[in-house]
């Protein structure tokens, strides 16, 4: 049984699953030659032409640019770089329509070129002495990107260190109207074939097929002219089928291989590249010439010259259109790509990216409109037609309904979207449209589960590195704690001095270091100061009164002399004021003890303090002020001392009438306490009724003066209350006094 290399050696081909067969409509093109398009007045670069992420810009508006000069930077595997087209000045950097089924806008740098189209130095390489790192770099630092697809990086593809069975050149334009790589085909194969001998250097294949449709004689002729001299360099003519074009149809058509769901054709042993990205490899390695430029056909019964043109990347579609004779009808449409996998372009500034293969300007009736969507009728066409083996009524039903685990059930993302099942759905359902939203959808969610789960990961090992801080330093301190333990241990009472000496410098730094604990240290600070000043206060007026009662005692000295009593009242009323200011200290020492345990109630009873002081200071002035006018008006004096022997007589009378109810008391305990009870309601009233009179009847008053001075003249009244020690009674009664002693008067007369 032969190998399955002997069998491709052999010339052997298999086919794929489904597939359609469009009309090609590729004469309008594939009989000319190459068309140069002249540089256009505005360039419009796209800073991402590729599948990945721009690169770094470095450029600015305003700089000047040659030919070549790189105007991004790779800071990513999956970046590529992109290099002016031309030299000129760039204009703006800025958003502009994409070419895109969207058309949304993306950073486009816009470039105003000066006509002179002045290359930046060049430095070709010979790939034969050059080592695979260099060569690798080389295609980088160009910008070399898939050129037939998406776009991918060329050099994550040749970059593999896997062994490689088969490098396959794609030259199938199964598409219908595309005839770029045709046409590059017979006027560079020579250039392609160089192409080819770097990827073998890079990849060390054991053999190289080269696939183009058998439709397309003069370029088969021309590829296996140029592969004359190289061995297991097989040119392989295929039928034409659409999609036969498609990376995973193409290898199953040449090998006979399939690969597997969501793997890559390098995990089976096979490389592919377009033959136009083919093309930019050698141009790159042998002069140094990044990607700048592509072959774009443009096509269609609107152009009055339909043919493949060299063009500029960035250059507007409407100036190839305008090269080519566009006449615009109504209704017109302008289509990027094939009519099977194409998009139409809402607006005609949109640029040629690296990707851009075909511009199809088409009249109504060449390519009729899209009709209006009806209902699927399962009869199950689609299925039948697609290359990828997958049922794309399911996908349909899943995508409208949005079910996302049924969609990756179903392998969603193995459409090719070559439009095959919508070519032939009979209720003119626009099937890849659905795919794509419902694509971008799953990958958006891809995203976001990715986001989700790196910030969970992040989350967990940030918790993890706070645990085992948290357990390092319960370590550490039990370390330190066994170590001060050890150490006060064997130095005994001097570790613990030690220990209180460094506790306390610490408590002084973090005072220092602290503005709230200084803020706490400044208000202790202050209470004590004002604690310390009212001792101080209180301590001046107590000499002060130690004062005046000295000077009271000296001034009575004399009078004691004359009178006994006055003596006797001097005396009691000096041990009175020792008493209360006995007290007054007592209560001060009290609210000292109490200020140390709170410092805002020795605040308050600081201030209680200061205000017994000045009453006690006021009462003595007032007490001065009346001893002074007793001896100034001996009348005024004499009241006093009759008022003061009345109430020692009224003292005395109670006394006895005490004793008796006290006597009574013992004979009936219970007559005693109602006999009490009287007696103090009948002072209480007599009082009253004094009071009363003394504010209505002033002559009552008098008299009631008359009679105590009366009365105080009798041998009984042996005690006299002294005259300072109630000036406001003793004013009462010297005016009921005088208003008695009045009545008698008018009386007698």
């Amino acid at each position: 049984m032969q190998s399955l290399f002997e069998q491709i050696q052999a010339g052997k081909l298999w086919d794929f699953h489904g597939g359609v067969h469009p009309p090609s409509r590729k004469q309008q093109t594939n009989g000319k030659p190459i068309a140069r398009l002249p540089i256009p007045a505005r360039l419009y670069i796209p800073l991402r032409q590729h599948i990945g992420i721009a690169g770094q810009l470095l450029v600015k508006v305003g700089d000047y640019v040659l030919k070549g000069q790189p105007l991004t930077a790779a800071d990513n595997a999956m970046t590529v770089p992109i290099h002016a087209p031309t030299s000129g000045e760039v204009i703006n950097i800025g958003p502009h329509s994409s070419a895109h089924p969207s058309a949304l806008p993306e950073v486009t740098l816009t470039l105003a070129p000066d006509g002179k189209d002045e290359w930046r130095p060049r430095h070709p390489l010979n790939f034969a002495t050059a080592d695979n790192i260099e060569l690798v770099n080389r295609i980088h630092d160009n910008g070399i990107a898939g050129m037939g697809g998406a776009g991918f990086p060329t050099h994550l593809k040749i970059g593999s260190s896997k062994p490689i069975d088969y490098l396959i050149i794609n030259a199938v334009e199964c598409e219908p109207y595309i005839t770029a790589d045709d046409l590059l085909i017979q006027e560079a194969a020579t250039t392609i074939v160089k192409g080819i001998d770097i990827l073998c250097r890079l990849l060390q294949p054991k053999a190289v097929l080269i696939a183009i449709e058998d439709d397309k004689p003069i370029s088969i002729a021309a590829m296996s002219a140029a592969c004359n001299q190289r061995d297991n360099y097989w040119v392989k003519a295929i039928p034409a089928k659409y999609p036969s074009g498609g990376e995973k149809q193409l290898i199953q058509i040449l090998t006979g291989m399939e690969v597997p769901s969501g793997r890559r054709p390098l995990d089976i042993g096979v490389v592919m590249q377009n033959v136009g990205t083919t093309y930019a490899i050698a141009k790159a390695v042998l002069d140094d010439h990044p990607l700048i430029s592509r072959i774009v056909t443009v096509t269609g019964e609107t152009l009055a010259q339909p043919q493949n043109v060299l063009a500029l990347l960035g250059t507007p579609v409407d100036d190839l259109l305008s090269f080519c004779g566009f006449n615009r009808q109504a209704n017109q449409r302008a289509i990027m790509g094939g009519p099977m996998m194409g998009f139409t372009l809402p607006r005609l500034d949109i640029p040629v990216i690296k990707t851009t293969n075909c511009i199809i300007a088409p009249t109504t009736s060449e390519l009729p409109a899209a009709e209006q969507e009806m209902e699927c009728i399962r009869c199950s066409a689609c299925a039948d037609a697609c290359p990828a083996s997958l049922l794309p009524q399911q996908l349909y039903w899943y995508s409208k309904a949005k079910d996302a685990e049924k969609l990756k059930e179903y392998n969603l993302f193995d459409c090719i979207e070559c439009g095959a099942c919508a070519y032939v759905c009979p209720s003119e359902i626009p099937l890849v449209q659905y795919y794509r939203v419902a694509k971008a959808e799953l990958k958006e969610q891809q995203q976001e589960a990715i986001k989700a789960e790196q910030a969970k990961a992040r989350f967990e090992a940030r918790n993890a590195r706070l645990e085992r801080e948290k357990l390092e330093r319960q370590q550490r301190n039990e370390q330190l704690a066994a170590a001060r333990a050890k150490q006060q241990s064997a130095s005994g009472k001097a570790s613990v001095v030690a220990d209180a000496l460094a506790r306390i410098k610490a408590k002084s730094a973090q005072k220092q270091t602290d503005p709230t604990q200084q803020d706490k240290d400044e208000i202790i600070a202050q209470r004590e100061l004002k604690k310390q000043q009212a001792r101080q206060y209180q301590q001046a007026k107590k000499a002060q009164a130690e004062n005046t009662e000295t000077s009271h005692v000296n001034a009575s000295g004399s009078a004691t002399e004359a009178d006994p009593k006055k003596a006797a009242i001097a005396a009691a009323v000096a041990r009175a004021k020792a008493k209360k200011q006995q007290d007054a200290a007592t209560s001060a020492d009290t609210t000292d003890a109490a200020a140390e345990a709170d410092p805002k109630k020795a605040a308050i009873a600081a201030a209680v303090a200061r205000a017994k002081a000045k009453k006690q200071q006021d009462s003595a002035a007032l007490a001065d002020t009346k001893d002074a006018a007793a001896e100034t008006d001996p009348k005024k004096a004499a009241i006093a001392a009759a008022v003061a022997r009345a109430k020692a007589k009224k003292q005395q009378d109670s006394a006895a009438l005490a004793d008796t109810k006290d006597a009574a008391a013992e004979a009936d305990p219970r007559k005693a306490a109602i006999a009490a009870a009287v007696a103090r309601a009948k002072a209480k009233k007599q009082q009253d009724a004094a009071k009363a009179d003394a504010t209505d009847n002033p002559q009552n008053t008098d008299m009631a003066i008359s009679e105590n001075t009366t009365a105080s003249q009798t041998p009984d009244s042996t005690t006299e209350a002294p005259a300072d020690a109630d000036p406001r009674k003793a004013a009462i009664a010297a005016a009921v006094a005088r208003a008695k002693a009045k009545k008698q008067a008018d009386k007698q007369s």
